[in-house]
């Protein structure tokens, strides 16, 4: 049995908030607000920006940028004899070369081969794990390793928002073209050649730190992680060092417009909801969790909420699938690996389209719905309709926003494999229908009809290439 250190709200659980709610979908769409909402009170410690996020997002392509992601991803540190054996069990990754110093992209799966979630896996040593973001599937985890017969310790240190108690560890993110140079020079002694999902200790401004080989730009970027206490003295070396190769930092609104050039397909709603075999977790985890502040928005409603569940065939995780072990989805995930249905691409907005809905905040009659800049995704997540000529639903957009590097609106978009193919047309309705939900930050709008071209995910040239190489090659 599992032991933690987080308390858990046991008066009202996932499941109560369902029985009371069986729109599940209206409920999401006008009544919870999401975790990481502008609207949910007390300001972040991060700024918006530092300069101007203009500034910031081309730092990440012509010189360096450090982001301070102390503050908004949980952790979660698992223990004991049988953890691998729990993470196995729940992961649909290979482990035959994991180990000490490794880390990996790791995906849960409900019986149904649908995505719970994701989180960034660290193999810290002998029966010691940590998962950093991703709090869906931490939860998960965490209920697996409480109420499973697996002899483990879980603790939790969760995001800024939500911790009394302060956080355990500070993490920043170094990336961009000088990200490397900047490393080398900061780090006291020979800095290691560390490859990429790999880990190794250094010591930077007299502190011990964990750096982790992980980008988001294309370049050979590195996650920096250590006591919380250190955090200050270790930016302060940081950007000294960086003075001479342009290091900026960045803030919330350059760090979360990054998936748009990235491709990276964040926080699916998490397939938790219905399937028979997961009641047990429902009615285990707190109606306050991230599963029960859902926040849908956008132009696509479902009939269903299985409507908005992903695979990992979907997300283009097909890769890390791997069949050399028994874990939960499995024998669904099999029967769907020959015939994926959909697949992840980018969609390239019409730069006119684009123009007509910001211009028509200047007309008398009701503009349409806002794109704000750089992050136009308005919702926990986001799913707008992508049509094809003929206005058939074919898929669902989220991730919206503008990138500087590359002059372009982008949104990132599960479709129909018929349609994937770079270069086809389609339309995304922009807009929720009936001039909006009940979300504070949705205002009386109309949709438009955006028309787009679809594009590989990742679109940054840069990110492609280092895929190309194999320097960004995600770790099974």
């Amino acid at each position: 049995m599992g032991e933690t250190t987080m308390t858990l709200d046991a008066t009202r659980s996932l499941q109560d908030l369902i029985d009371a709610n069986p729109d599940l979908i209206t409920y999401f769409r006008n009544e919870t607000q999401a975790p990481h909402s502008r609207n949910r009170p007390g300001p972040s410690p991060v700024p918006a920006e530092f300069t101007n996020w203009r500034d910031e997002q081309k730092a990440w392509r012509e010189t360096a940028v450090l982001f301070d992601q102390s503050h908004h991803m949980p952790e979660l540190f698992l223990k004991g004899p049988d953890a691998l054996k729990l993470l196995m069990k729940l992961g649909i990754n290979g482990f035959s070369t994991f180990g000490p110093g490794k880390a990996k992209q790791y995906i849960a799966c409900n019986p149904q081969g649908q995505v719970i979630g994701e989180s960034v896996l660290q193999y810290l040593a002998e029966d010691s794990f940590e998962l950093v973001s991703g709090m869906h599937l931490q939860d998960w985890v965490h209920y697996n390793a409480i109420c499973g017969d697996y002899d483990v310790t879980v603790t939790r240190d969760l995001q800024t928002s939500a911790n009394t108690e302060g956080r355990t560890f500070f993490r920043f993110g170094m990336d961009g073209p000088n990200a490397e140079t900047i490393f080398q020079s900061v780090v006291e002694g020979a800095a290691p050649d560390i490859k990429f999902f790999n880990t190794a200790k250094v010591r930077i401004a007299g502190c011990e730190v964990m750096a982790l080989r992980h980008g988001m730009a294309g370049h050979k970027g590195v996650e920096l992680s250590g006591p919380y206490a250190d955090g200050d003295k270790v930016r302060a070396a940081l950007l000294e060092a960086g003075r001479e190769h342009g290091l900026k930092q960045a803030g919330r609104l350059a760090y979360f417009s990054t998936p748009s050039e990235g491709g990276w397909l964040a926080y699916p709603v998490p397939a938790v909801y219905t399937s028979p075999e997961l009641r047990g977790f429902r009615e285990w985890v707190s109606a306050d969790s991230w599963a029960g502040k859902a926040q849908l928005s956008g132009s696509f409603v479902g009939q269903s909420i299985e409507d908005y569940y992903l695979t990992p065939y979907d997300m283009g995780l097909g890769r890390l699938v791997k069949f050399d072990h028994d874990f939960i989805g499995r024998e669904a995930l099999e029967a769907l690996a020959d015939a994926p249905q959909r697949r992840k691409v980018t969609l390239v907005w019409n730069k006119a389209d684009v123009a007509t809905i910001q211009g028509s905040l200047y007309q008398a009659e009701t503009p349409y719905k806002y794109l704000e800049m750089p992050v136009a995704s308005y919702g926990f997540p986001q799913a707008d309709e992508v049509c094809d000529q003929n206005g058939n639903l074919v898929g669902m957009s989220g991730f919206t926003g503008y990138s500087g590097n590359e002059a372009e609106q982008l949104s990132i978009a599960v479709v129909d494999a018929a349609y994937a193919e770079t270069g086809t047309q389609v339309t995304i309705v922009w807009g929720e229908p009936d001039g909006g939900t009940a979300k504070a930050q949705v205002e009386k709008h109309r949709q438009f009809k955006v028309r787009a071209t679809v594009a590989q995910a990742p679109y940054a040239l840069a990110v492609q290439q280092m895929k190309r190489s194999g320097i960004g090659k995600t770790a099974a």
